[in-house]
Formats: C-alpha cells, structure tokens, sequence
C-alpha cells in the first residue's frame, strides 16, 4: 500500500509517467501466467495423451478460470494496442492515459487477486497451484501499475473530463477510422431521435417496436450492412456491423437486435446456401423485404443442440413435413422466414443428423401471431429484451419447400450453424457494449441531477467511482470487441476471439447496469426510471448466443488443445 507521501503524489498526479512502456511490460508477463496455468490445468485434464472431456468436467471451475484468464489477457493485450496507436497518430489524451492506467490496474490486481466469473465465483491462482508463477508475474511495472493505476484520484479525474466532453459520442477515442466514426455519428442521431425517447414505453407497455422503426433501419441499411453489393448489400466490414449494432443497442438493445437475425440468416446462407438461394434471398434480406427468425432451440436441450428432437421428414415430392417443438425463438410472429434446425436422419441421436431449413411462413398479426397452417404459437412473458417477443413454437407436419434446404444436401445443418457462432457472438458483444454504455448514459445524468447532503451525487467518491469503471470496462470490452470483428474482416478463424468478447462484454454489461441501478437508488428500483429496463435487459446477454458458462467451457477447450 502507498504510503502518505505517495497518496499524495497520487491525488496530486493521477496519471502515471512512462505509461505505455509500463503496460508493454506488463502484458508479456501477464500472458506468462497464462502460460503457466495453461499448462497446469493441461496436466490435470489430460489422459493417455489426449484431453479428456471428462475430466475437464470434473475441472470445470478451473477450466473456466482458465477462460476468464485468457479474455483478461487478450483484453489487456488489445487495450495497450489501442494506446499504441492512439499515441502514434497523437490522439491519446488525458482520458485515453487514464482509461489504460485504471484498465490495467484493476486486472492485473484481478489476476494477482482473484477474477470474478460471476457475483459469487472467484478463480483465484491458487487453485492451480500458481503461487511460484505469480511471484514471477510481480514485476515492476505490474507492481507499479497494480498499486498506481486504479486510484481514487485517477478515477475521480477521469469523470471530471467526462463532465466536461459529455457531448462526445464515447469516453475517449475508439481508435476506429474515421469512416467507422461517421457511421457511429449517423447511428447515435437516429438512436437519440428515434429510439430512446421510446424505448422505455415500449417496454414498460411490452409492444413490439413499431414497424416504422423497421422501415426506416431498412432504409438506412441495416439489414444489408455486411451482406455483399452483389447480393444488394453494402459490403461493409464487420467493424461497421459492430458500431452500428453498439449505438442502435445505446438506444434500445430490442432494436439494436434487430439487425441480428438479418445478420445470422445471412451469414447461412453465404455460408451454406446454394448459388440460387442466395439470389433469392439474400437481396430481400437486405432490404428488409423479409425479415427472418432464427429457430434452433427446444424445450430441454438448452445449449445442447446436437441432441434436438423435431424432425423433418421427406415427401414423395421432396418437400418436408416437420413436427416438434422450439423455444425462446425471437421476432416469431412478424417474420417471413425462418431458419429452421431439424433432424431428418431418424436413426442419429446428434449433431450429425441435423439440417437447415429456410422455412417460408406468413407474417401474423396481433390477433392471430401465427396463421401459417401446420404450426402454433404463444408469447413468452419476459422481465426484459421485449421490443420483439419471445415465442414457443409448435409444428405439425408443417410443410418446406425442397428447395429451400439450406445448401440442398441433408446433415450440413449443425455445421453450418457453426459457421455463425463467431459473428453472432460478435454482434452480441457489440450489443452489450451499447447496453452499458446506455447504464452509464442514464447513471452520469441522475448523478448529476440529483442531490444529497447539499451537493449532486457525482461529487461522492464512491458515484464517480462506479461511473469511473463503467467507462473503463466498456473501453475494455469495445477493443476486445473491435479486435474480434478485425479477426473476422481478415477471414481468420476467431471463434475464441469473439467468444472471448461476448464473455466479457456480458459481465461488463450487468455490472454497468447494476451499477447504475445503485447510483439510482430507491428511484432505480421503480418501473419508471429507465435504468429499471437497462437492468432487465442486460440480464440476458448472459444467457443467449451461449450462456457464460458454456462460453467459458468452449474457450477453455480451444486453449487446451
């Protein structure tokens, strides 16, 4: 601990000399840790030279300790490129020192310390036997940065700056281009005008976003944005897909969500789908001529998808007839199509068995959500997330077209769907970003609106406190989230990556939201304050695109090998 001639270096110089050298050395050695737990665990789980499933089971919280410790260190990693660069093209600020500084002060005392997996888990070294590697991890840059990053006086700097540059976009430069950037600007207008205004009714109300809000993202071309010009799109990176579902999601993560289904039947179909599919459906995706649904899972499989029951059974006329059962399937009732996993090999029990469908239905109304003959539906009653609804969806020997088998070849269906797990989870990081950056949005207003004790909340260390690390970890979770989405644009493999991203910008997502929810105080707790919905809605980013856990399980086995 600093002893009070330190305390009052601090106070008096929050930003620390020699930054970027002192988070360049820390890196190396946090990634050594990760090494060395790599290894420990690889030692514990691996049997006649293989790694067992099994005993990764029975390793399991230490295999997800592994995970979280991998994202600490690929986001670190990512936050001191992103400083790099900003010190290259001379953009990084007064706040860009301090978001690194506190960035790396709280994780390197977190891997020394303790990484929180959840609110009641910890994975602490310790259980790994890691002490000796820890001792190494000590340097003196990670001592300095440990002891010096994360102050009270930085983070009460940091959040004067915020007051005073409250009409910027973000807390410090993204180090997007200025290409990206504009995209963001023209977003978070729209979001401004013509979604947080309403958003709160709409949930409060639980009514589907207004299909004028559809009409007008078609028009501005959400539903295209990575789809290629030659299908109708735009061709634009995922990079732009990431901005632009970040600040639609700032505005209300139901309508930040709606440019997801566009995106995971399209990435099936440029994946998977034959040159006819794609000229038939691709254009109408993009401009929002159909809007699609995603229909994977069922009631009791969860995660489990290999193990799916509903099949789809061949007719005379090579059409399908499909019955069974699907759950927590979004936007049900307005779409047009569906993407449809079924199992049309009776004899399989797993993934093999499985294929993709483009299922072709009508759009219900109100009264009647679901008037395609041979399938049935009902609303899921949600605590947030409701902007599009949430059904269970029945079908009996409900009728698909021959042709619209996904790639037209059975049994490709749980691979393909594989195919999109790194853009979806992209995407769902990017939304989480947007969630937390709505719970500091509506957390820095109360703060400084309401008073106690003679003086507005945002003077009490603890407040700024809290709004200082909210800015902090969104910096964190967008780099990594930003890295994720580059990964991708170059056509390399970055299902870790993006896991990854989705894993922490999850978390980052609950704790602004709870956070903010706190800084509310009694006033949080009542449906009329809009951080009662950032709360409600935050909650699933948990659980949907791969719950936290299963997250962690995947990137645990990637690590081992």
């Amino acid at each position: 601990m600093p002893h009070d001639g330190q305390d009052v270096f601090m106070k008096a110089n929050p930003l620390l000399d020699n930054l970027l050298e002192l988070t360049a050395a820390a890196v190396p050695a946090a990634d050594a840790v990760l090494s060395s737990a790599t290894e420990v665990l690889k030692s514990l789980v691996t049997k006649d030279g293989r790694v067992s499933g099994k005993l990764v089971e029975e390793n399991q919280s230490a295999a997800h300790g592994l995970a979280w410790l991998a994202t600490y260190v690929e986001a670190l990693r990512q936050m001191d490129g992103w400083a790099s660069t900003l010190r290259t093209e001379g953009k990084f600020g007064e706040i860009e020192q301090l978001l690194l500084q506190i960035a790396f002060g709280e994780y390197l005392n977190h891997i020394s310390g303790g990484i929180p997996m959840s609110q009641g888990e910890m994975f602490r070294m310790s259980e790994l036997g890691l002490e000796d590697a820890l001792n190494g991890f000590r340097n003196d840059a990670v001592s300095t940065l440990m002891v010096r990053g994360n102050t009270q006086s930085a983070r009460t700097r940091l959040v004067e700056l915020m007051q005073e540059q409250s009409a910027n976009i973000t807390v410090g430069a993204t180090g997007l281009d200025d290409e990206l950037e504009m995209i963001r600007e023209q977003f978070r207008r729209y979001a401004v005008e013509k979604v947080e205004p309403f958003a709160h009714e709409w949930h409060l109300k639980d009514e589907l976003i207004p299909m004028s809000v559809i009409e007008e993202l078609a028009e501005m071309g959400v539903f295209g944005l990575t789809i290629p010009e030659e299908f109708g799109g735009f061709g634009l990176p995922k990079s732009a897909m990431v901005v632009v579902s970040e600040e639609l999601s700032r505005g209300y993560i139901g309508v930040g969500s709606l440019g997801t289904r566009s995106e995971i039947a399209a990435e099936l179909i440029l994946c998977g789908g034959t040159q006819e599919q794609k000229e038939k459906w691709l254009p109408r995706l993009s401009s929002g001529e159909t809007l699609p649904t995603a229909v994977f899972t069922e009631p009791n499989t969860g995660s489990d998808l290999g193990s799916l029951r509903t099949r789809a059974v061949k007719d005379e006329n090579g059409d399908y007839k499909v019955t069974g059962n699907k759950t927590w399937i979004t936007h049900a009732a307005r779409t047009h199509v569906m993407t449809l996993l079924a199992r049309t090999d009776p004899a399989t029990s797993d993934y093999k068995g499985l294929s993709m469908f483009l299922a072709e239905k009508t759009p219900g109304t109100d009264e009647h959500p679901f008037p395609t003959e041979g399938m049935t539906g009902g609303e899921i009653e949600v605590l947030g997330y409701r902007g599009m609804k949430e059904y269970e969806l029945g079908f009996d020997n409900f009728h698909v077209k021959g042709e619209n088998l996904l790639g037209g070849e059975e049994g490709n269906g749980f691979k393909q769907l594989m195919q999109t797990f790194e853009s979806a989870r992209i995407q769902t990081a990017a939304r989480a970003i947007g969630v937390a950056q709505s719970a500091l949005d509506v957390a820095m207003q109360y703060a400084n609106d309401r008073k106690q004790f003679g003086q507005s909340l945002i003077n009490f260390p603890r407040v700024s406190g809290k709004l200082a690390m909210m800015a902090v970890e969104i910096m964190i979770a967008r780099q990594l989230t930003y890295f994720s989405a580059r990964e991708k644009d170059a056509d390399r493999r970055c299902d870790l990556e993006a896991g990854m991203a989705k894993l922490l910008g999850a978390r980052v997502a609950w704790a602004a939201a709870d956070n903010g929810l706190q800084i509310h105080g009694g006033n949080g707790f009542a449906l009329e304050y809009k951080i009662s919905r950032i709360l409600c809605d935050a909650r699933i980013l948990n659980i949907f695109e791969g719950a936290a856990e299963i997250q962690a399980q995947v990137i645990a086995r990637r690590l081992l090998g």
